[in-house]
């Protein structure tokens, strides 16, 4: 062969350019558009998409289906930003969705949420609303998102059209959506613009709620409030007077707020300072609380628990083995009283997967011997070992005396064969109200129960880490307050404002505080006699979990 028929060859086997050529001249018309305007939409090229749109509508060659409305949609929606795209945008957009409408094709979400943007850039927060309304009210397997209504939602607050703002979170929570800071924090503009008192109350324990630390953007607005004369205007209409009833209202609510309303007289002081690594506010002195879930969360988790045990266990087993969980449950109630629970499986295994390594009960010893000298009251921690490990433990001559002595005093309990041991440790912490020793992410719980939000903050007051180094235990118990949004028996607001890259001894916050409350003999009588440390403490009635507050009574 000649050496040009060689390289011939070579060039036409090796060649990617032909397969190429021949895979785009078998698509169909339909699926050359929609990969040349995703094309325009990786550019960002309105113009070329819509010349493409245009010609498609005059060869009468191509069926448009959902995708190719909805990513011409797209890209209007994402050319408004540009001020010499924007009528464009906007009227094109409006023509193309009338379009895939009259064509019978069903918006998706997607859709929607584009048309909803390119409204809300018109200024036309009411069709912007319509549609969303009009996709829920439709069905069909696509639903809204917190980005379909926020559109309107936003127009509406920026036009001070504070009851259609409203208007929009009622259908966002009917359609069980959670508002997040962006939103609030606009709800919350709308409102101490309109003088609202009532709305900017409930927003801001809606960010206290959702959010915890806030933006610059929101704490300009939450500054501006409290620094004007209309938030100087409205008083407690005599709630401040009745502190047992505002002591019980944060005691039930799980410690950092009350949530009866504002709390003193006249006008506010605002500072931004610090607060101290325990707790202690450096403007106003006053002691933050470490945040607990309230009764109502609480007791919804442990149901869940509950049933879920129950469904798994039915699924696994046999129906001899459903009842292994109502023993435990019924166990617990005779043996209650622990102030901390132990993930003994978690801790036995920690670091021992090396060579010849195994179980180490020396590590639970440990654990189980320094959560006694912490607590108080000298109560022993409740362990829990699958059956099959205590057995294993108790045929080791060397750690079986340990192990009855355990089983003996009620400190050990063993699961079941079958079971998944994390639901009883997740389960007694939880009924019992008290501290869970144990590594474990949890990752797995979260949103088979209540979701994210609850079970951080949960785990933030519950969960203790442990680490060994060179066999010396240490245990990291939760912080002494919590780093959100606070509201005390005395009306202060304390509010963290994001960072990041710092130290949380540098954090900023902001005190918002009432002189005449701070001048009032009732605030020094019952700054002497209560404090969110005792709160707490009384609420949880738990000395080793109370003292994670104990920063806050030496102060």
């Amino acid at each position: 062969m000649a050496a040009s028929d060689q390289r011939r060859s070579r060039q036409e086997e090796g060649s990617p350019s032909k397969p190429n050529k021949k895979k785009k001249a078998n698509r169909n018309p339909e699926t050359n558009l929609l990969f040349n305007l995703n094309s325009c939409s990786k550019s960002k090229d309105l113009s070329a998409a819509l010349a493409l749109y245009d010609a498609a509508l005059v060869s009468n060659d191509v069926s448009l289906s959902q995708q190719h409305f909805q990513t011409l949609l797209y890209l209007c929606s994402a050319s408004i930003s540009d001020p010499s795209l924007q009528s464009l945008a906007i009227d094109r957009g409006y023509q193309i969705f009338d379009r895939m409408v009259s064509s019978g094709i069903s918006p998706n979400e997607a859709s929607v949420t584009s048309v909803a943007r390119l409204a809300a850039a018109k200024g036309d927060g009411d069709y912007a609303f319509k549609i969303v309304k009009d996709f829920v009210s439709a069905g069909g397997t696509s639903i809204p998102r917190l980005r379909t209504y926020a559109p309107a939602l936003l127009c509406f607050c920026e036009k001070l059209e504070a009851e259609k703002g409203y208007e929009v979170e009622e259908h966002m929570d009917a359609a069980g959506i959670e508002l997040e800071e962006a939103e609030i924090s606009a709800l919350l503009k709308v409102s101490c613009a309109t003088s609202r008192e009532d709305k900017v109350y409930r927003y801001l324990h809606k960010l206290r709620e959702s959010v915890g630390y806030v933006c610059e953007e929101t704490l300009k607005v939450i500054e501006e409030w409290f620094c004007g004369e209309k938030a100087g205007e409205f008083g407690d209409n005599g709630i401040g007077s009745d502190a047992g009833m505002l002591r019980e209202a944060i005691l039930k609510n799980g410690g950092g707020w009350h949530g009866h309303g504002w709390i003193g007289e006249g006008k506010w002081i605002v500072k931004k300072g610090n607060v101290s690594s325990t707790g202690r506010c450096l403007s106003c002195s006053e002691q933050l609380a470490c945040v607990d879930t309230n009764e109502v969360e609480t007791q919804k988790f442990v149901d869940s628990l509950v049933s879920l045990a129950m469904e798994r266990k039915s699924k696994m087993n046999s129906c001899e083995t459903k009842g292994d969980f109502s023993e435990f449950q019924d166990w617990l109630e005779k043996h209650g009283g622990y102030e901390a629970i132990v993930d003994g499986a978690n801790i036995g295994l920690y670091q021992q997967n090396f060579a010849d390594g195994g179980f180490s009960l020396p590590q639970i010893e440990a654990v189980v011997k320094e959560l006694y000298h912490k607590s108080g009251n000298n109560k022993w921690p409740l362990i829990l070992l699958h059956k099959k490990r205590v057995k294993t433990l108790l045929e080791n001559l060397t750690h079986r005396n340990l192990v009855e002595e355990w089983i003996n005093n009620g400190v050990l309990y063993a699961t079941p064969p079958g079971s998944n041991d994390d639901w009883y440790w997740l389960y007694a912490a939880a009924k019992l109200k008290c501290l869970l020793v144990t590594n474990d992410e949890m990752r797995d719980h979260i949103f088979e129960l209540l979701g994210n939000s609850f079970f951080q903050k949960w785990k933030e007051r519950h969960q203790v880490r442990y680490t060994f180094s060179k066999g010396n235990l240490k245990l990291e118990m939760p912080s002494s307050f919590s780093v959100v949004i606070q509201e005390s028996e005395k009306g202060s607001w304390h509010i963290p404002v994001s960072c990041q890259n710092i130290e949380e001894s540098s954090r900023t916050w902001i005190c918002i505080r009432r002189k005449s409350v701070l001048d009032s003999p009732k605030f020094n009588e019952k700054l002497a006699t209560s404090g969110n440390g005792k709160i707490l403490s009384s609420c949880n009635n738990n000395s080793l979990l109370s003292s994670c507050d104990a920063g806050n009574d030496q102060n």
